[in-house]
């Protein structure tokens, strides 16, 4: 069985690749209904937790803690991070394939699947992530996703899985000048927007940007903050459970929301209803939207002067791009080359399993900025030294080669949003201290208490390869080229290799 999976922010959407047909997969709620949809929540009381639908029913409950959008715990995580859970702290990566465990239950058990699954039969994924996501995130999600029982079959950038289903839905538009799409994606709790060039068989990035802390979360605690600042009441004395609960009311609020909708009723509790007008609530979300278009205009300028007219269209997607105050803002700014998926909040997953049949040549690039600190002017200044950009087509290798001058080499590596002046900006994702022994006598060494010195006389020919796997993870291999020893590490995942 093939199945799409995105694992969103606040809701998980799977869709099956059937002999053509792309079905998104209903789930049973707790009251019997069915709905398109696996709310991506966890419920913990002591050493239990639930996930889904199950940990939905717990919201509200004494006794019971409950944990929303758990994909914004990967924004900036490491794989072997431990996050706050009820209170315990627990491995990121158990919470993850414990969210996936339950998942691969409920779609066997608790859904409208099209097919039946043969006994054994292994269920084939395609799953995605943001644009933005970083090494570790990636490494997380593929890990967690086969410790569930899933088979891996291949990993895309949620605009790229998105732009192959619009390929499929409005192939019409795509003409030999017109074959850019710029696909705005936004979710519960990321945004990310990737210029797509459509070509004869080929879906090229050209570029991509994000932010891995808008989404439509955040819509949901402007309104909560407006309801509570309109009946007097402190933010701050919320307790964590009543937050969550209200954050839950606001956002189903929200999404009653339509283009003529005036106005809209927040129930504080059972004693007090606010009304907040949708002038005022669209007013007040205007910075959000305004941060979603500063990224559009940074991926926009990655095009080539004068290829403005090679814009097919800009596709809308995500649960959270709903919300009639971002389409107003985007007809604003690109008329009637706005078009809108039919399946905003599914148009990720179906565009994974769209992706079994049709495969497309995906041309990804590199969606950050992965380099290492280095000292310079003998030790008195540190500069980044950025290896790997967004421009860095996935697939391609860099190598550097160099006389080494100390007895250890100590590579500080990290990833970053992008460069100002040859700075690092935004999230830095910082991965450790990596030493590789310069001086053949410290091969055995424990390395972490050696001090650098430089070497008295001739240092050995050292090659510093990286290479980008399709899924986005960085290899890097540390040679002495003159000895034949090396080691590599992985970065997102946990290979470590030495060979003399």
């Amino acid at each position: 069985m093939r199945l799409g999976i995105d694992f969103g922010t606040t809701r998980t959407v799977v869709s099956v690749s059937d002999r053509g047909n792309y079905p998104v997969v209903g789930f049973e709620t707790g009251d019997g209904g069915v709905v398109d949809h696996w709310p991506t929540m966890l419920a913990v009381h002591g050493k239990k937790r639930l996930y889904g639908w199950d940990a939905v029913a717990r919201v509200g409950t004494r006794g019971w803690t409950v944990h929303r959008s758990l994909k914004r715990l990967l924004a900036t995580s490491r794989h072997d991070d431990r996050v706050a859970v009820g209170k315990e702290d627990v491995p990121l990566l158990d919470v993850i394939t414990g969210f996936l465990l339950a998942l691969r239950t409920d779609l066997l058990t608790r859904s409208n699947l099209p097919v039946t699954p043969v006994d054994g039969e292994p269920l084939e994924v395609m799953i995605a992530v943001p644009a933005g996501a970083t090494s570790a995130q990636r490494f997380l999600m593929m890990d967690a996703f086969r410790a569930a029982g899933f088979t891996v079959v291949g990993l895309l950038n949620e605009p790229s899985a998105a732009g192959v289903e619009y390929a499929h839905r409005y192939r019409k538009t795509l003409t030999a000048t017109r074959e850019d799409v710029l696909v705005y994606d936004l979710g519960g709790g990321t945004f990310d927007v990737s210029l797509v060039r459509m070509g004869d068989g080929s879906h090229e990035i050209v570029a991509h940007a994000g932010d891995n802390h808008l989404g439509g979360d955040d819509f949901d605690a402007v309104l909560l903050e407006l309801a509570l600042a309109k009946a007097g009441r402190d933010d701050a004395l919320l307790s964590a459970d009543d937050r969550t609960t209200l954050l839950e009311h606001c956002r189903a609020q929200k999404e009653r929301l339509a283009p003529t909708s005036k106005k809209v009723v927040v129930d504080l509790d059972e004693q007090t209803a606010v009304t907040v007008t949708t002038a005022d609530y669209y007013a007040a979300c205007e910075p959000l939207v305004a941060r979603s278009l500063a990224v559009v205009e940074r991926v926009v300028a990655f095009r080539e002067e004068g290829a403005t007219d090679s814009l097919a269209g800009l596709y809308v997607t995500g649960g959270a791009s709903d919300l009639p105050v971002v389409a107003r803002r985007l007809k604003d700014a690109f008329g009637a080359k706005v078009k809108r998926s039919a399946y905003a909040s599914a148009s990720t997953a179906v565009g994974l399993a769209i992706a079994f049949d049709e495969a497309p040549r995906l041309l990804e690039r590199f969606s950050r900025t992965f380099g290492v600190f280095r000292e310079r002017e003998a030790g008195a200044d540190v500069a980044f030294d950025a290896i790997l950009t967004p421009s860095t087509e996935t697939g391609a290798a860099l190598v550097r080669r160099y006389r080494a001058v100390h007895n250890v080499g100590c590579f500080r590596f990290a990833e970053c949003d992008r460069l100002d002046g040859g700075l690092p900006v935004g999230d830095l994702l910082p991965w450790g201290v990596v030493r590789f022994p310069f001086d053949p006598a410290l091969r055995e060494a424990a390395l972490d208490d050696v001090v650098v010195t430089r070497l008295a006389g001739r240092g050995p020919l050292v090659e510093e390869r990286y290479e980008i796997h399709p899924t986005g993870l960085v290899e890097v291999h540390i040679t002495d080229l003159e000895s034949g020893f090396s080691r590599h590490h992985v970065f997102g995942g946990r290979t470590e290799h030495a060979a003399g």
